[in-house]
Formats: structure tokens, C-alpha cells, sequence
């Protein structure tokens, strides 16, 4: 019984570590697209809010699904 709630507190953290370095990679994304052409502003800043909030979702769905 440890053993399984070790094992998906494990998961939990795995789950967030990826959307951590998937937002991260989001960000680093947007500011090189926006600073290549900075006349895209808006819709990158767009698609990258759109790009990190999924990544979040799926941890906590993710979350949700082991607990």
C-alpha cells in the first residue's frame, strides 16, 4: 500500500517536472519568435499562453488521474 502511494506521488512529480520544462521551452520559444520579428508580437505571446496552459493542463489532469 506504501509502496503504490510512493509510486504515485512519484508520477505527480514527474507530471509537473515535464510541464515545467515544457512552459520553460514555451517561453524560451516565444522570446526568440519575438525577437526575430517583433511585428508578431500579439500572436506569439498568444500561442505561447495557449502552449503553457495546455502543458499545465495536462499535469493536472495527469494529477487528478493518479489520485
Amino acid at each position: 500500500m506504501m509502496l503504490a502511494e510512493m509510486t504515485g506521488n512519484i508520477h505527480i512529480g514527474l507530471a509537473f517536472a515535464g510541464a515545467a520544462i515544457a512552459i520553460g521551452l514555451a517561453t524560451a520559444g516565444g522570446l526568440i519568435a519575438m525577437s526575430r520579428n517583433p511585428g508578431m508580437f500579439g500572436r506569439i505571446l498568444i500561442f505561447m499562453f495557449i502552449g503553457m496552459a495546455l502543458a499545465e493542463g495536462w499535469a493536472v489532469i495527469a494529477w487528478f488521474v493518479v489520485k
